[in-house]
């Protein structure tokens, strides 16, 4: 008898239920990626090279804290599991910071970029707490590779839905929001503060909807010191961790520079809310098609093959002219379609990576795992939203005016070749990952076995 079950141990509502955290998820992160640069610059009148200094060093500084939050998720004891209590627990505070971080007392020039350092290391301190556990309990909700890449496209079809309300809703929100004599930082506070609500309320619909049932070894011992030399010498982690950071850098700078080039490049911003929401839907639908993928090509392939296409739709966008929203449009949706099935890919290898810990060194600290690779993510974020305040420096860059050519060409080149590089980048770098499929079913039927010999025998009489 194989060692792994031939069918799915998750439902659909499970399934349903653990996607439905990353929504909640990215009602923030998309909204950080695609309009804080904005909100800051544009809104608030903070200085660019203020903005940029704000946006790398916080997220930079709070993504050391993703390690720790899940070494202690992976010695968390409760009923209901290591990570699930952290959704539990960490919904309210997230919820709750994310408003507050849009609610602009006015506090003048100064005391707005004071106020902005604090509410924004706030929320992400409580988005870690949340979001690091959360990522950890795909890799323990099924044993099975198979199973976990189709949760995990569940989970990425709902995010990127969270992404496609952001993309879509926001640019339209943020001024229909907007009170009688009120301003535009108004109606970035409404339309946050209904996101907001909606949030928490999906996390705990995760929390009471999802199960835990991949237990670490019986006889594993505590210890954080081997847990790190073991993660230091899991060879495809380490290949997975540059990968992250390559991938969340283009990501920060081609969402933070997705509202300025069709500001100023195209000259009618509301067109974002479109563009976004057509290229969200074929990203959804991308997502969608991840299991039809993997039925007929290898996930290692796929990420190479998927990574460089999805990296020459962005970079060739340089060569559009703005005005052309027909061609802007056609390297949108092809692009999109072939980064939807990679964040699912990726994130069902990562838990692979976990298991090769387990079974090539006998331990297992799956919390360490995701969230070493959300320190990378946050960081290659976190400059990549920088890069946004630094380069429009350089370039020239005057808020709320009309922009000199070099400014312009500096914004599409935001918009398009930097972001494409490191996209482009990260599909090489996933030649390096030698984990292949032969060996994943291998360890899953070994590590299978290990646990059925290491179970106790049945009470006498059962």
């Amino acid at each position: 008898m194989s060692a792994t079950p031939a069918s799915s141990l998750l439902s659909f509502k499970e399934k349903f239920a653990y996607g439905l955290g990353d929504t909640a998820s990215n009602f923030y992160f998309q909204a950080f990626n695609q309009f804080l640069a904005y909100y800051y610059i544009d809104v608030l009148g903070i200085k660019d090279t203020a903005a940029g200094t704000l946006m790398a060093t916080i997220p930079s500084a709070v993504a050391l804290l993703n390690p720790v939050i899940g070494m202690i998720a992976d010695r968390t004891n409760t009923r209901w599991g290591k990570f699930r209590p952290w959704i539990l627990w960490g919904a309210l505070p997230y919820g709750v910071l994310g408003y507050v971080m849009f609610a602009n007392p006015g506090f003048g020039v100064e005391g707005t970029l004071i106020y902005a350092y604090i509410t924004y290391t706030l929320t992400l301190i409580a988005y870690a707490a949340i979001n690091t556990p959360y990522g950890a309990l795909m890799g323990v909700m099924s044993p099975s590779s198979d199973d976990r890449t189709s949760l995990a496209s569940y989970r990425f079809a709902c995010a990127f839905t969270g992404t496609l309300l952001i993309g879509w809703l926001v640019p339209w929100m943020k001024d229909v929001l907007i009170p009688a004599g009120g301003s535009p930082a108004d109606g970035f506070r409404n339309t946050m503060a209904i996101f907001a609500v909606i949030s928490v309320g999906m996390f705990l619909y995760t929390f009471f909807n999802t199960r835990e049932r991949v237990p670490a070894p019986a006889n594993q011992k505590s210890s954080l010191g081997d847990d790190v030399r073991d993660l230091c010498a899991n060879g495809p982690w380490l290949v997975l961790f540059f990968v992250a950071f390559l991938n969340l850098t283009n990501v920060g700078l081609r969402s933070g520079a997705g509202i300025f080039y069709f500001k100023y490049c195209v000259g009618k911003e509301t067109s974002l809310g479109t563009f976004n929401f057509v290229g969200f839907c074929c990203f959804i639908a991308g997502a969608l098609s991840t299991k039809l993928f993997t039925r007929y090509f290898a996930r290692r392939a796929l990420m190479i093959s998927l990574t460089i296409i999805n990296a020459l739709g962005i970079g060739l966008c340089y060569f559009a002219d703005p005005h052309n929203l027909t061609l802007l449009y056609v390297l949108n949706i092809v692009g999109s379609f072939a980064a939807g099935p990679t964040p699912a890919i990726v994130w069902s290898l990562y838990a692979d990576t976990a298991d090769y810990g387990e079974w090539k060194f006998g331990r297992r600290a799956t919390g360490l795992v995701f969230s070493a690779t959300v320190l990378a993510q946050k960081v290659g974020l976190a400059i990549g939203g920088a890069m946004i305040g630094w380069l429009f420096s350089y370039y020239g860059f005057v808020a709320n005016t009309v922009q000199t050519p070099r400014s312009l060409h500096g914004i599409t080149m935001l918009f398009s070749v930097l972001p494409g590089t490191f996209a482009l980048l990260a599909g090489l770098a996933i030649v390096f990952y030698k984990l292949d499929e032969t060996t994943v079913k291998q360890m899953e039927r070994e590590l299978a076995e290990r646990k059925l010999t290491a179970a106790p025998p049945p009470p006498a009489g059962s």
